[in-house]
């Protein structure tokens, strides 16, 4: 029987490269719906608090005309700068073969320094911060967005206030639960719903300004600068909820690969970036006709017979919104996993032809976890808007410093202009940082330490690979010496094919040893796999395989793999059948490979207390049967031991 690869796993690994390029060949205007409904869910849905929080009492500032033109004119210039020339502007242009990210922008920045060198750990540990602040963000997505949505029933009906917190945990269990499904289906609906929801939020905000134009002087930066001259202290504070407009701003960075540039910056400068801007001076409006709608100025905009269609939007909005964050960090997730700083795990894809559409269950139910304990213990979304904000600022500010080193070091740019650039960028993300910073009492401590424990986990995951990597290196015997000592003498010869799946590809697998030292046998055919990730998002599968012939009935085969793509040892197999005339029967196949077991000991690596956390990880990793999508049937493990 020849070998067959399954269509879920092998189908999806050879139509990767094929359905990205296919997507990107799409009309412009047609991936920038699309980038509407998936790209611009996390910034579109912060009209529903952004505002409402600059305005709390907690921060004592009167509603005059002054002060709601001088917040008006700072959440202005802070989407401006920040969000339409930082980001659409300057950072989409470091695109790592058309992927973004912080992550993707980390492998720029790396690719100018030696691996080896100080500065190279310096630029990888800012990525991992900043991979895991986006966590952090990623937790209170979408319990700040659907709490706020939900909260709009009490507007009109107060007595449903005791079923706001139900009702949002409702939402966010079945948001969680269809996550297996997919999303290739309601992703469909996501366009034209945030194009909907777009336009709502403009014709809402046009109707208020025309009752109240003089809120279109707030265009002026004169009035942010007023505002923040006579108010020095309260205008910082205030600060730390102007900041709420920018949510989501990474995400217009993190999902350029699914779409392009061109279709993202389009879909902003043309229809995003306009309704909400509408919408913002439109509450503005509202705020200086009727000071007392500061109770909720977003929902009071809509007159009293469509503020429960308008509930409804907004929570489907939100949802969509929720399920961008979501998808972000599985991605994060695998591209993690992929460059070796998060243990292997389980990953399911859920489209066989959609790039990013993938599931992974212990992602997805922390999540879930995590979320469900934020919204029962904050409980309102005032409460938890603290906590937002601080996540987002500390994510932009390691984008603006590797943004920096990929502008001087791989464009070339000149220094001077990229000092003026970067400069006007660090110091409004410092001030967005530290106003931030004043917020950690009420909650803002919860970002940074979902953030921090994360960053502990991936540094030790990472400090603890290498030191295992050393080890086997130390320990090792050279590949090629050994085989030609091997074909010279070799042992009994058996029929069929094996493959040792190996982390080096000049080093004797272990797990070839333990078969030649216990069976004594060689088989016929056999085949030392390596699995190479590269610093690019995808390759293309006609570089894909690097097979050498050693001669004997002995491969050494190389499969190379982007950080967007998960390794497939049947899709391997099956490019070898077609690319070098090999046939695999799977019933005469079989797999070999080593099953660690980390020792914490008093070596020179890391402290005792967290190679014990090392080994925790390595223990509880998925198994490589799982990750690589090899038939459990078909595996040989022989278990090894490693000091470290």
């Amino acid at each position: 029987m020849a070998f067959v690869f399954s269509a879920s796993n092998g189908y999806l690994a050879f139509m990767t490269n094929l359905t990205h390029a296919q997507e990107r060949k799409q009309p412009l205007p047609t991936l920038a719906l699309a980038a509407i409904g998936i790209v611009f869910g996390d910034i579109g849905t912060s009209p529903l608090y952004a505002l409402k929080e600059a305005f709390s009492t907690s921060h004592g500032i009167e509603l005059t005309d002054a002060s709601i033109l001088g917040v008006i004119s700072l959440l202005f210039w802070a989407i401006v700068i920040v969000v339409a020339i930082k980001y659409v502007l300057f950072v989409m242009r470091a695109d790592n073969n058309g992927e973004g990210g912080v992550l993707a922008l980390m492998t720029l920045a790396l690719r100018t320094f030696s691996n080896t060198g100080r500065m190279s750990g310096i630029l990888m540990m800012l990525g991992i911060f900043g991979a895991c602040m986006f966590y952090g963000d990623a937790v209170i997505t979408p319990a700040m967005s659907v709490l706020s949505a939900v909260e709009g029933l009490t507007i009109s009906t107060p007595h449903l206030a005791p079923y706001v917190l139900p009702i949002t945990i409702v939402i966010l269990i079945m948001l969680f639960w269809i996550q297996r499904r997919g999303t290739a289906v309601v992703g469909r609906l996501f366009g034209p719903i945030m194009v909907l929801w777009f336009a709502t939020l403009a014709v809402l905000g046009v109707y208020h300004i025309v009752l109240e134009p003089r809120v279109i002087i707030a265009l002026n930066p004169y009035y942010a600068f007023s505002f923040m001259q006579q108010h020095v202290l309260q205008a910082y504070i205030v600060l730390g909820s102007v900041v709420l407009v920018l949510t989501g701003a990474e995400a217009l960075y993190a999902d350029m690969g699914h779409f392009g540039a061109k279709p993202i910056r389009l879909g902003w400068y043309c229809f995003v970036m306009p309704s909400l801007l509408l919408n913002y001076f439109g509450q503005g409006a509202l705020l200086m006709h009727s000071p007392e709608a500061r109770v909720s100025p977003f929902f009071l905009l809509a007159p009293d017979w469509a503020l429960l269609p308008l509930v409804i939007l907004s929570t489907i909005a939100t949802v969509i919104a929720s399920q961008a964050v979501i998808s972000g960090a599985y991605s994060l997730t695998s591209q993690a996993i992929q460059l070796g700083y998060v243990p292997r795990m389980k990953i399911l894809h859920t489209s066989e032809l959609a790039i990013g559409q993938i599931y992974i269950p212990l992602v997805n139910w922390m999540l879930l976890f995590i979320i469900l304990c934020i919204v029962i213990g904050f409980k309102s979304s005032e409460n938890l808007a603290a906590a937002y904000g601080l996540a987002v600022t500390a994510t932009m500010i390691v984008t603006t410093m590797l943004a920096s080193v990929v502008m001087t070091k791989l464009w070339g740019w000149n220094k001077a202009v990229v000092t003026g650039i970067i400069s006007v960028f660090f110091l409004v993300d410092l001030g967005f940082f530290g106003a931030s910073l004043l917020k950690i009492e009420q909650g803002g401590w919860l970002p940074l330490c979902i953030g921090g424990a994360l960053f502990f986990l991936l540094m030790t995951w990472y400090k603890g690979r290498m030191i295992v990597k050393d080890r086997t290196a130390a320990d090792g015997i050279p590949l090629m010496p050994f085989l030609q000592g091997l074909l010279a003498h070799p042992p009994h010869r058996v029929s069929g094919t094996a493959i040792y799946l190996t982390g080096s590809d000049s080093l004797v697998p272990v797990s070839l040893l333990h078969n030649l030292k216990h069976n004594k046998v060689l088989h016929e055919r056999t085949i030392f796999l390596n699995f190479v990730t590269r610093d690019i998002p995808y390759v293309d599968d006609s570089e894909r395989l690097d097979v050498k012939d050693i001669s004997g009935g002995l491969f050494l085969v190389k499969a190379a793999y982007g950080f967007n793509e998960t390794p497939d040892v049947k899709a391997v197999l099956e490019q070898i059948s077609r690319t070098h005339a090999m046939t695999f029967e799977l019933m005469d196949t079989s797999f070999f490979m080593a099953r660690e077991t980390v020792v914490p000991t008093e070596l020179p690596g890391m402290s005792v207390w967290r190679e014990r956390v090392f080994a925790w990880m390595h223990q509880n990793a998925a198994k490589p049967t799982d990750f690589f999508s090899i038939p459990a049937n078909r595996v040989v493990e022989l278990g090894t031991k490693i000091e470290i």
